[in-house]
């Protein structure tokens, strides 16, 4: 039962989080680089981190170019595309927000998986409410923060509690998952599920608790560039730079699987 829903929650479903990179839009000197002007990438919150970094790089490779984010839960973003919002590129946190695009015609090609992410349990430092696994979410004592179902870490999480046989009694359900991390990093709640590399994102903020029923809800994040692109030549070179070693790299050190 869910006890309490946060107002900056719902808020939150369709906010869209605008990141530049930096870079200014003058075009490469000639001969250098044919791409240029702005690449806008609509991205899963939880990769916030790893493609800011990505397109740090990818402006450093591509002078002409600057590239615009759009974070936020994966569910949202997509019905955001479908309404016509203009981008060049959809990384998704699940294969089912990335289908609802496809289904409408949005999107260039095959996406393709680039990383997996799995749940853990992150708790705020020092662990002040004792939790030791999931169990302990279907307890009506510890303050827990879910994300709402509609969205890929809340979807994963509704499927471990399914395999635990836990009844989940959350106190707040988020609209994506670096808002139930938040929760987690104030101290707002004692426990809460998000993927392991929101964990290491926190750094020592926050503790991560392993469990093995995550192992049955790991989330493929496929990328496509879109069939709109205001600009597709950079939105197709953009998404060869996230299927690179170089993001791989990238995408270890932050804690994602290789597909």
């Amino acid at each position: 039962m869910i006890r309490s829903l946060s107002a900056a929650a719902l808020a939150g479903v369709a906010a869209l989080t605008l990141v530049g990179c930096g870079s200014d839009d003058k075009a490469a000197p000639a001969g250098t680089d044919r791409l240029g002007g702005t690449v806008t990438v609509f991205a899963a919150a939880s990769l916030t981190e790893t493609f800011t970094e990505l397109g740090k790089q990818f402006e450093a490779a591509h002078p002409g170019v600057k590239v615009v984010y759009s974070f936020g839960a994966s569910s949202a973003l997509a019905e955001q595309i479908n309404q016509g919002a203009p981008a060049d590129v959809f990384a998704s946190a699940a294969p089912k927000n990335m289908q609802q695009v496809q289904d409408k015609g949005e999107v260039t090609g095959a996406p393709v998986t680039f990383v997996r992410n799995r749940l853990e349990i992150a708790v705020p430092k020092g662990n002040p409410g004792h939790i030791t696994g999931l169990a302990d979410f279907g307890k009506t004592e510890p303050k827990i923060a879910l994300c709402a179902e509609q969205v890929p870490c809340g979807a994963a999480a509704k499927t471990v509690f399914e395999v635990a046989g836990v009844n989940p009694q959350p106190d707040t359900r988020e609209a994506d998952v670096k808002a139930v991390l938040t929760k987690v990093k104030l101290g707002e709640v004692d426990a809460a599920l998000v993927y392991r590399t929101d964990v290491l994102s926190a750094g020592a903020q926050v503790e991560g608790i392993d469990f093995p029923e995550a192992a049955k809800a790991i989330n493929d994040y496929p990328v496509a560039p879109l069939a709109h692109a205001p600009n597709s030549a950079a939105a197709a070179t953009f998404v060869e730079f996230v299927k690179s070693d170089q993001a791989k790299t990238v995408f270890a050190k932050a804690g994602f699987d290789a597909p």
